[in-house]
């Protein structure tokens, strides 16, 4: 078999996935697993092809499909960057169906969960088909499948609840305003609709309709990667899907918005410098508001919702700088800063999977999503806190985790980028850096208050005895070692970064600077294994030191008071509020404070809470005021048959007077 041949099937071992799970006379137990199992072939099959493209065994191949619907053929092929994309979207979805034999079956509705997962199924296979589409109109077709059938995944298990039916409702209006973008940019390429894409670097940049096709591709495909300020739908929509479909969409589907950019970006040659320096400044307002609004979260789903828009500001931030190197003739800069975007692709899709699963586990325990509310769940919890802490200390881009390295390439790049550049890019490049570092900073800070929060002191609730599940706790463990893996040898990434980055080159054939010289991979590793020996030792005479050492236990310190009780103890808003104070000019925090009139007064409230400021300050009060203003014309529609049909007359009448003019 060719690799498509192998991609391909792997689409069907997803398509068919579910199925086994809608039969009644199949255990839903057993349906799950069966879904698993086609899961995992999907996989295999999938980067089977993926690792025989990207290693150049096999010529790239196109597969049409004629069809009698006038709008063009079918077009399927699999070249570098679709391979690239599969690896996330294969490995991902595997482990999101072994978890959801766990997750699944701690809850009642057994039947909307065995839709659930026939329809995650079926959203997989489309997200494949998609990153194997060539040309427009199977692209748009794909693209609408996906939509369609993560809606239905994510509203399926709880539609009876409103707030699910208004997420859903924004994920639609969004997915809709991504299609007629997407729409205006494929019918501006100079082929038919239903053509091939351009080939690599065959359209002229500086053609004004150029400008047209970048500024409609960024809406379309930026609204559905969630890039500031197209960002609306993602916190709500994350936030009320189940946990492990919160997982896919962050860790896949996000990423297919990123995939469209790379896609659109590579049928152009050497671009101008606004470009990237538009890229760049994307990426730098979506990382630094998107963990500036994670911190002022209470929710924990809409918390790692606001760092998935962080992490998408920092890809888009790397294929900023690797756009203005392309513009300066700099090849290491280019290298560098695409580099870092696919491979933050990848890790982010790891690591943000991981904490979402882990978020699930902790909303069964726990029963809410507040994390006020939470405390003291390591006990109850050990390996999925173990795996939510390494996730955690991933997101922030510590050493020696995945997504380290992928920040360091991007700074690296930023580095060797800054006074080579032309044009006026070297004072954003100069500001880049920083900004990284300030991202960097708050994510660290939110993730303190988070594991904090949720694992450590004491349980404000009484809990249930520990329930860890061996299937969900597999799924992190594999992303956690995952994670472990590539920030432990990052030269492993090169042999599959290099081929992707060489294809997305205007000059095919073109020599390029390798990642594992300009980028010290090797010294990378020396340096994380160096880290990963110090902390094991440090763990084992921490250890011994216990098992040596009587302990005793006694109350903390209790500033006088002799009887604390959990609800003294520090809270997320508690940890959260003198950053959310700093930055309340972005934030723009609510408070409801209580009215506090007499010495002794009585049981009192305290709420706060950070608004989706673009959402609920921008676009919510300009549709009301359009709304308002169209009142008027809202009158025509009476439903009167005899109005609405001389409504009709009269149009034709003025269509007819006009045509007589030209």
């Amino acid at each position: 078999m060719t690799p498509l041949d192998l991609a391909l099937t792997a689409a069907l071992f997803c398509t068919i996935s579910g199925l086994a799970s809608l039969s009644r006379r199949v255990p839903l137990f057993i349906g799950r697993k069966v879904a698993f199992g086609f899961m995992l072939l999907a996989a295999l099959a999938g980067l089977a092809a993926v690792f025989r493209t990207l290693s150049g065994s096999a010529p790239p191949e196109t597969i049409e499909i004629i069809w009698h619907i006038p709008i063009g053929t079918l077009l399927f092929r699999l070249d570098n960057l679709s391979a690239f994309f599969l690896i996330p979207i294969l490995v991902v979805a595997a482990c999101i169906a072994l978890y959801g034999c766990g997750y699944c079956a701690t809850t009642p509705q057994n039947r909307q969960e065995s839709q659930i997962t026939f329809f995650f199924g079926l959203t997989v296979a489309s997200i494949v088909m998609l990153v194997l589409s060539a040309g427009g109109i199977t692209l748009l077709i794909c693209w609408e499948a996906m939509s369609l059938m993560s809606f239905l995944t994510m509203c399926l298990a709880e539609h009876g609840k409103q707030q699910v039916r208004e997420a859903g409702l924004q994920f639609l209006v969004a997915s809709h305003l991504t299609v007629l973008a997407l729409f205006v940019a494929f019918s501006l390429l100079p082929h038919d609709a239903g053509a091939a894409f351009p080939g690599i670097g065959t359209l002229d940049p500086a053609a004004p309709a150029s400008r047209l096709i970048l500024l409609a591709a960024l809406i379309g495909f930026g609204t559905k990667a969630g890039i500031m300020p197209l960002h609306v739908w993602l916190p709500t929509a994350h936030a009320n899907a189940p946990s492990h479909i919160s997982a896919l969409m962050s860790g896949i589907i996000l990423k297919m918005g990123i995939y469209g950019i790379l896609r659109t970006l590579s049928f152009f040659g050497t671009p101008p410098l606004w470009w990237g320096i538009m890229l760049l400044c994307l990426g730098i307002a979506s990382a630094v508001a998107g963990v500036l609004f994670a911190i002022g979260q209470h929710d924990i789903k809409r918390l790692l919702a606001y760092h998935s828009i962080e992490n998408i500001g920092i890809i888009v931030m790397g294929i900023g700088v690797a756009l203005i190197g392309l513009t300066s003739g700099n090849r290491i800069l280019f290298v560098l800063g695409m580099a870092g975007a696919l491979l933050h692709v990848l890790n982010h899709a790891l690591f943000k999977s991981l904490l979402f699963l882990g978020s699930g586990a902790i909303i069964h325990l726990s029963g809410t999503r507040d994390i006020d509310r939470m405390g003291g769940l390591s006990r109850s919890l050990p390996l999925t806190s173990a795996a939510f802490l390494i996730g955690s200390a991933a997101i922030c881009g510590l050493p020696p985790l995945n997504g380290f390295v992928s920040e360091f390439l991007i700074y690296l790049g930023i580095f060797k980028g800054f006074g080579v550049s032309s044009g006026g890019a070297d004072p954003l490049l100069a500001l880049a850096a920083p900004a990284l570092a300030l991202t960097g900073g708050l994510a660290l800070a939110c993730f303190v208050k988070v594991f904090g929060s949720i694992f450590l002191g004491t349980p404000r609730t009484i809990l249930p005895p520990p329930h860890e599940h061996p299937a969900m706790n597999g799924a992190m463990i594999a992303l956690a070692g995952l994670c472990i893996l590539i920030g432990t040898l990052p030269f492993l990434t090169a042999g599959v970064l290099e081929p992707v980055i060489a294809s997305l080159f205007p000059q095919p054939g073109t020599l390029l600077p390798s990642i594992q010289t300009t980028a010290h991979l090797y010294g990378l590793s020396v340096s994380a294994a160096i880290l990963v020996l110090l902390a094991i030792l440090l763990v084992a005479w921490y250890v011994g030191r216990l098992k040596t050492t009587p302990v005793t236990t006694t109350g903390t310190w209790d500033c006088g008071y002799a009887a604390p009780s959990a609800s003294m103890q520090y809270t997320a808003s508690s940890f959260a509020e003198m950053l959310v104070k700093i930055f309340s000019v972005i934030l723009r925090p609510e408070r409801h404070e209580p009215d506090i009139s007499q010495l002794f007064p009585g049981k009192t409230e305290f709420h706060s809470h950070v608004p989706e400021v673009t959402l609920d300050r921008g676009i919510l009060p300009l549709l009301a005021a359009v709304d308002r203003r169209l009142a008027v014309i809202r009158r025509l529609q009476n439903g009167q048959l005899n109005r609405y049909l001389l409504y009709i007359f009269v149009a034709l009448i003025v269509l007819l007077t006009i045509s007589n003019y030209f």
